[in-house]
């Protein structure tokens, strides 16, 4: 089996992998849809005190609080992917497996977790964002390009969002008890993603810090190509420039830690 169709088949596992929990995918459309009408309302709110907060008009405001119900699960902005089972099989020396595998560890867990990053996209976030555009005024685009450049976007959010978690579950190599790289990785995934705020509405110079940050490629960035507010190309090098920094470190941190592994046995 070539690479090419060895990782697909590896994405697909991922994919199927997800798609056989269907009660807790369901509970996640009906939860990120109850917290996108909260942080809506909670939006409207602000925008009527606040007009053009941090330059979004009110449907621009209430169309990013759907996306970011969308991408949540897709990108998770707040852990809960690959990183997990990975600082496990660390944990556990399962990961001396992984390494006898000929194939490479990084791009083995970033097939992975592509499959799931699909699965969640079109079984838990295509429901709320609906639900929001048909109950809320959005600012939605009617231009076929546009929503294929926003696709591109969320492709590349997917990448820069496995290298951050990449990295992180590689510090179970020197950790072995990673809860607090988890810990910290779900609080800068909220602060630091836009996940809470737009991070254009942030105070400066707080705001032009986050939004040089690899996290402002995870939903601020695809937002913003969707609703016109960014040029895209200049987004694409934005997401792709974090995408290549990030997974050549992954690359240089993989190989230290892996020199670190000792197989004992037979």
């Amino acid at each position: 089996m070539g690479s090419a169709r060895l990782y697909a088949a590896v994405a697909a596992g991922g994919f199927r992998r997800y798609a056989t929990y269907r009660v807790a995918t369901a509970a996640g459309v009906f939860t990120n849809t109850v917290f996108g009408l909260i942080l809506a309302y909670t939006y409207v709110a602000l925008w009527d005190e606040r007009p053009h907060l941090g330059g979004y008009d009110q449907a621009q405001a209430v169309t990013y609080v759907w996306l970011g119900q969308a991408l949540f699960a897709t990108l998770a902005i707040q852990g809960g992917g690959f990183e997990t089972d990975l600082m496990e099989r660390v944990r556990t020396g399962e990961v001396a497996v992984d390494l006898y595998r000929p194939a490479d560890l990084q791009v083995w867990w970033l097939a992975t977790d592509v499959g799931r990053a699909v699965f969640q996209l079109l079984g838990r976030g295509v429901v709320p964002f609906v639900f929001g555009a048909l109950f809320f005024p959005t600012a939605l685009p009617d231009e076929v390009g546009v929503w294929l450049a926003f696709l591109v976007a969320v492709a590349l959010a997917m990448v820069v969002s496995f290298a951050i978690r990449f990295l992180v579950a590689l510090s179970g190599f020197w950790l072995l008890d990673g809860t607090g790289a988890l810990q910290l990785l779900m609080i800068l995934g909220l602060f630091c993603s836009g996940m809470a705020l737009p991070l254009n509405a942030f105070p400066q110079p707080l705001g032009d810090i986050v939004m040089l940050l690899p996290w402002s490629a995870l939903l601020q960035t695809p937002a913003d190509v969707l609703m016109g507010r960014v040029e895209v190309w200049s987004a694409f090098a934005f997401q792709a420039g974090w995408a290549v920094v990030l997974l050549a470190v992954g690359r240089w941190v993989q190989g230290a830690a892996t020199r670190r592994v000792v197989v004992q046995g037979g």
